[in-house]
Order: C-alpha cells, then sequence, then structure tokens
C-alpha cells in the first residue's frame, strides 16, 4: 500500500487556494485545505473539498476526439490540434474574426485566464472573450 499527500493548487477558480491531495496507489481519494496557505488561510468552499472526485471521474476527456462521420474517434494530438487551428483560420478567412468567440474557463488560473483573452485580442483580432465565472 502507497499513501502519500500532494500539495497542489485548487483548479476550480482563479483564487488559487492551497490542497493537499491525498493519493492511495495512485488513486487521489481526498483533498484537505492547506492551514497556512496565503489564500485560503485553512479553508476550501465546498468545491475545493470535493476537487478529487473530478480526476478519476469516468465522464472525464483524457485524450482528444475528432468527429468522424457520426463517431468520435481518438486521434493523437498533432492532429487534433492541426484540426482545432484549421477550422478557427477557415471560419476567420470566411467570416473575419469577430465570428470567433472564445469562452474561458473557471478551472484555470488567473494567469491561464489571461493569456486566453490575450491569445483572443492579439492573436484572432477580437473582443469576443468572456468568463463563465464571470462576478
Amino acid at each position: 500500500m502507497d499513501f502519500r499527500t500532494v500539495y497542489t493548487t485548487c483548479a476550480y477558480c482563479g483564487c488559487g487556494c492551497g490542497i493537499l491531495l491525498e493519493v492511495l496507489n495512485e488513486d487521489v481519494i481526498a483533498s484537505l485545505p492547506v492551514k497556512t496557505h496565503p489564500v485560503s488561510q485553512g479553508s476550501l468552499c465546498i468545491k475545493g473539498w470535493n476537487i478529487h472526485e473530478f480526476i478519476a471521474s469516468d465522464q472525464r476527456l483524457k485524450k482528444p476526439l475528432l468527429r468522424q462521420g457520426a463517431d468520435l474517434a481518438e486521434v493523437g494530438w498533432d492532429e487534433a490540434l492541426d484540426t482545432a487551428a484549421k477550422g478557427l483560420k477557415d471560419v476567420m478567412a470566411k467570416y473575419g474574426p469577430d465570428a470567433v468567440a472564445v469562452l474561458a474557463s473557471a478551472k484555470v488560473t488567473n494567469e491561464e485566464n489571461y493569456l486566453i483573452q490575450k491569445f483572443t485580442r492579439a492573436a484572432i483580432g477580437t473582443n469576443n472573450v468572456d468568463h463563465c465565472a464571470r462576478l
């Protein structure tokens, strides 16, 4: 039996609360607050307390899928990213950059959300960017 505790950052919002994941034989079984963390100060919201549950969910996508006809087929990362980039370029070429919108996530850090909005505005050329957890 291999039991360990892994210090990490909660992925549910951009606050960056400190959590301890309890790992038993490579399975994450629980999460606990970090008492000395400067942001969370020993507290977690209900999502933080239960963050370990989505890690092993059978509904979680773990590999890229590409639609082939009516089915989804597993593909490599290079093929998936090339297909997504081509689709984005095709839409922008045909309809312009304002035909594209980007929805950022609450499950990434504030820094990652900053990069998402910067990519949307600078690389794509549109202000059509929003965030699912904005106040």
